[in-house]
């Protein structure tokens, strides 16, 4: 069998890392959070977009985490983290702390 040939460089999807915190009475679980971010990120930009934009949760830590989007979408990304005001009926202020094009820089913030 043919071995696939890897992309060029130039050819990858380029990608920012999102640090952000969110702020609430309670501390909220991992799987809450993810689960209530991409519905509601999928809510704002729909689901193809939210499929170009290439979104992943990379890492989470008690109330701040970090993610990953395409450098293309990041804009509209704080955006929709903006709109973002309950999480499982709890009230919450999302607060971006660094878009960083390397993953080491975003997780000194969190």
């Amino acid at each position: 069998m043919a071995k696939i040939k890897p992309l060029l460089p130039s050819l990858r999807q380029k990608k920012r890392y999102l640090a952000f915190e969110i702020i609430a009475d309670k501390k909220l679980e991992v799987s809450q959070i993810k689960t209530e971010l991409f519905n509601k990120i999928k809510d704002f930009l729909g689901e193809f977009t939210l499929s170009k934009a290439n979104l992943d949760l990379v890492e989470a830590k008690g109330n701040k985490a970090i993610l990953k989007v395409s450098n293309k979408y990041a804009d509209i990304l704080r955006s929709a983290l903006i709109l973002v005001k309950n999480i499982n009926k709890e009230a919450v202020l999302i607060r971006t702390l660094i878009l960083s094009g390397s993953i080491q820089k975003a997780k000194n913030y969190i």
